[in-house]
């Protein structure tokens, strides 16, 4: 195998891009400002973030992408030519795009492009036309591994190459939420809320619980058991080896607007699946094991998306998490003693005891987890609980920051 494949992860935020190195990333996305499809987070990096981003980033030998891929008007224009200018100024790797404009704004300063998912690529020629101006495409989301190898093949077979000089790359989603929408492309929240999920807006009212009614008679009904425009979340890891076979070479993980650990627990579980496929080991008992870790963080239960050829949709059973553990929030950071390797925190919401299994977030640490086993409340002695309003120290390996927050784990 000549190419292998690179595992492309989200970052929120600082947080999030730290855990994505931590779970072995080979490359994350990200959106700045509002033109990017996760434009209501709370999580998004400004444009005065990105020499940092490019800073952290090839510190850490990973590249970047900035996905500027919504809709664009004729009032955005000036803010695109701005954010592209920016990204390459400060070293960022790619734009993932869609709007001709933003494509060819990007190719205009011989910036890097990617392309969006949002076009619905479907076809080689549309790969052919597409590589006049891109090295990465993604695929619809919608396509099957059989059509995915034969677009992959064809690739190699009529050597189709972008403007890098290079073979054109495949991209495809691998893992997180799916919409009820062809790639994407959905009006519902723009029909109820003026809020337009293709300029990052959506208030994704497909996720809640809907009644239908009868207009001759006025009777209502209920749909039981199912939210039935809410997709369970698509996850390839029990044949990621079948999705590799089909020849593409980046593997993205869905979930900008999740959290660190999301970010760091479903990565890790995806490159610790290919490094497997790569060496010959890939097998089912270790895809249950990565199963189970999977469904520990956020998810609306799993499904395999279209990839095996399926037509209709799996919908969920429930508005929210289906996860095994929760994360509740315990306090913030105070101070780090590095000497001795003991690290401090003010305990805001709720109690900590020795035996807690905890996670620490934030900034620069990404996320780490512990157990705690000793405790040292308000500069006394060893306690076994330290309780709302208290200052507590327990031995921790790594630096903590005063920005840090602090949750207990547990299970649901």
């Amino acid at each position: 195998m000549s190419r292998r494949a690179e595992l492309l992860a989200p970052a929120g935020g600082f947080d999030s891009l730290m855990a994505a190195i931590q779970g072995g990333a080979d490359a994350v996305y990200f959106g700045v400002e509002q033109l990017n499809m996760r434009a209501r987070a709370t999580m998004n990096f400004t444009t005065e973030d990105l020499p940092k981003i490019a800073a952290i980033a090839n510190e850490h030998k990973i590249k970047t992408y900035l996905t500027l891929n919504t809709t664009v008007y004729d009032h955005d224009l000036a803010l695109v030519k701005r954010i592209l200018q920016s990204a390459k100024d400060a070293g960022i790797t790619a734009v993932i795009a869609s709007d001709q404009a933003v494509i060819a704004s990007a190719r205009s300063i011989d910036f890097t492009v990617h392309i969006s998912t949002q076009v619905n690529i479907t076809n080689i020629e549309t790969i052919k036309f597409y590589a006049l101006f891109a090295d990465v495409m993604v695929l619809s989301r919608e396509l099957s591994l059989r059509q995915m190898k034969a677009i992959c093949d064809a690739i190699e077979q009529e050597q189709i190459k972008g403007p890098s000089g290079a073979l054109i790359r495949i991209e495809v989603f691998a893992h997180g939420a799916l919409c009820m929408a062809i790639s994407g492309k959905c009006y519902l929240s723009l029909h109820t809320h003026n809020a337009s999920a293709n300029r990052g807006a959506c208030v994704q009212n497909c996720r809640r619980r809907y009644s239908v009614t009868d207009l001759e008679e006025g009777h209502e009904l209920e749909i039981d058991n199912e939210y039935i425009m809410s997709a369970k979340d698509l996850c390839t890891l029990p044949f990621l080896d079948q999705l590799l076979q089909t020849g593409v070479l980046v593997m993205k993980i869905e979930g900008r607007g999740k959290g660190a650990d999301y970010v760091k627990t479903v990565t890790q579980c995806y490159r610790e699946a290919i490094d497997a496929y790569y060496s010959g080991c890939f097998d089912q008992e270790q895809v249950a094991s990565w199963m189970e870790r999977l469904e520990s963080v956020f998810n609306r239960g799993f499904w395999s998306g279209y990839y095996l050829g399926q037509h209709l949709g799996e919908w969920t059973d429930a508005p929210g998490s289906k996860a095994t553990q929760k994360k509740i929030y315990i306090g913030k950071g105070n101070h780090y003693y590095p000497k001795i390797g003991i690290a401090e925190f003010d305990i805001e919401a709720y109690p900590l005891q020795v035996g807690d299994k905890v996670m620490i977030t934030g900034p620069t640490t990404g996320v780490v987890e512990t157990v705690i086993e000793s405790l040292h409340v308000n500069d006394g002695g060893a306690a076994d609980i330290a309780q709302k309003g208290d200052r507590c120290a327990f031995p921790l390996p790594v630096p903590v920051r005063n920005s840090d927050k602090l949750y207990k784990i547990v299970n649901v």
